[in-house]
């Protein structure tokens, strides 16, 4: 039987090469830039309220462009948008690692968010059209792969990066593996046949799009530290949103030739596989939120611990990936999914169980269990997402498909961070509402530390006090990180039920090729 005509040809090899180095590149930067953020503001004496820019300024050009990469792709083929997109995303990054001031970082940021946002769908993409349908298991384990060692290796390279240099090597690394991706996707792609769309440009969708996305992200971004609604500029963006995206969906559905096609979602599977999308991002970069904070104020761990703790935890990813790629096409990938769903609820109910006298093994043994559930999630969920789609709109799919991902990833964190400080002041009451000086156990705890540490203070009376207070403090903290885990784990659970509208692939895939 003759190979199947792909839409992307030339070296399988090459190809694959080009959009993991890409991809890894530009999903390390995400992570990597979080454990820098405190030498940065040391470096431009920078207030904390405003540090934060650096990461708001990247999702904000990130968003906008994920979802029109789809378009893009069509208007100027694979080749010349992904090659662009990575030299954009070098020049950037060179700009970065040369920044003067916190603008210009943002601003450098911003480009950079530009290129990585592209970077992303379009390298997913690639290997999904340069794959044939039977090998959708393998491509979607390759980028799978790019897109899990990103996280686990960002925290670890960073603190290792600014310990044996400066921050500004975060950035500048990127330049010889952007170099290198970029030769690579420009010697290998090759697309026979390919014609640039001539649709018109649909300006006002594109309008729309881009103050609608940014002004959401930049809602969900910043509006934990301006009080949510109570700040008239977070009110007045949250409205901005809500109007433009309406506007945007409607104006999409009606128009002939829209900037981004959401008709995709008419496909009951992808919806489905979208919607899951969605949540896992929200687990994965909420609960990554919450474990990195927990790690840092009540178990006082090092930025550089911390990113070694995610190596330790969660390198069985890297392992499971390809076998899992290899066996796709052979076992009915909504069983995966249901599996790897359940094995992910138990990761963030043991999440629930952390003490502040937590162990380096209890804190590892979520992650691991965490590690190997998103191994069974991540392949099938983009083979029944993408695979089902005719090509001319895969890169579309595949736009939004990893738009719902970083969207559940922000509104996850934006949650949990509003969550956190509120959980916190409830438990913090909670406990100093039950200890009274009077108490027999308070009595008894400060003969204790009295009878223990006490000589080594002036006063141990008060300083019992103090020892006791910071307890309360430290166990409020505990319980409001025990009670953010069980909210997440409840959603992620309740989303077991889109399990139910996911169908099978037919054998033999989608037609491959009408892409443009």
């Amino acid at each position: 039987m003759a190979e199947e005509q792909t839409l992307i040809q030339g070296s399988k090899v090459g190809i694959t090469i080009a959009a993991m180095a890409a991809a890894l590149m530009a999903i390390l930067d995400i992570s990597i830039v979080n454990v820098a953020l405190t030498d940065i503001r040391a470096s431009f004496g920078t207030p904390i309220d405003q540090i934060a820019w650096v990461s708001t300024g990247y999702m904000m050009a990130n968003v906008v462009v994920i979802p029109l990469t789809g378009w893009l792709q069509k208007r100027f083929g694979f080749k010349k948008y992904f090659t662009f997109s990575i030299i954009l995303f070098i020049i950037a990054s060179a700009l970065c690692g040369s920044a003067w001031n916190l603008p210009s970082l943002v601003a450098f940021r911003i480009l950079q968010g530009i290129g990585g946002g592209a970077i992303i769908p379009t390298a997913q993409s690639i290997l999904f059209s340069r794959y044939p349908t039977k090998e959708h298991g393998m491509a979607g384990a390759l980028f799978g792969l790019g897109a899990v060692t990103g996280p686990l290796l960002g925290p670890t390279l960073g603190g290792y990066l600014i310990d044996v240099a400066s921050w500004h090597w975060i950035f500048l690394i990127n330049v010889p593996v952007g170099i290198f991706a970029a030769f690579m996707a420009w010697k290998y792609i090759e697309e026979p046949g390919f014609e640039a769309s001539k649709n018109p440009v649909d300006r006002y969708g594109l309008s729309l799009l881009a103050v609608g996305m940014g002004s959401l992200q930049y809602v969900l971004e910043e509006g934990n530290r301006d009080d949510w609604f109570s700040s008239n500029l977070i009110l007045g963006l949250a409205c901005i949103a809500a109007v433009s995206l309406v506007t945007f969906v409607v104006h999409s559905l009606e128009t002939e030739h829209p900037i981004v096609d959401l008709r995709v979602f008419k496909d009951t599977a992808y919806s489905a596989a979208t919607g899951i999308n969605f949540l896992v991002g929200m687990a994965l970069f909420s609960a990554g939120f919450l474990f990195s904070l927990y790690c840092g104020a009540v178990m006082h761990y090092k930025a550089l611990d911390i990113g070694i703790l995610f190596l330790k935890g969660c390198w069985i990813q890297v392992i499971m990936m390809p076998f899992i790629g290899k066996f796709a096409s052979k076992v009915d990938g909504r069983m995966m999914i249901a599996f790897g769903m359940m094995v992910l609820v138990i990761s963030l109910w043991m999440h629930t169980q952390f003490s502040a006298q937590a162990d380096m093994t209890a804190m590892i043994k979520p992650l691991f269990v965490r590690s190997v559930g998103l191994s069974f999630i991540f392949v099938p969920l983009s083979i029944l997402a993408l695979s089902g789609l005719p090509a001319r709109q895969r890169g579309n799919g595949a736009g939004l498909f990893n738009l719902t991902r970083e969207l559940g990833g922000s509104i996850g964190t934006a949650w949990m961070s509003t969550m956190l400080n509120r959980q916190q002041v409830r438990a913090t009451s909670y406990y100093a509402e039950h200890v009274t000086a009077m108490s027999p156990q308070t009595i008894e705890r400060l003969q204790s530390i009295r009878s223990g540490v006490g000589w080594r203070f002036s006063d141990p009376v008060t300083s019992g006090y103090a020892v006791i207070a910071n307890t309360i403090q430290t166990q409020g903290m505990v319980k409001a990180f025990n009670n953010c885990f069980w909210y997440v784990t409840a959603i992620f659970a309740c989303g077991m039920l889109f399990i139910f509208f996911l169908k099978k692939p037919q054998k033999g895939g989608a037609a491959i090729h009408d892409a443009h």
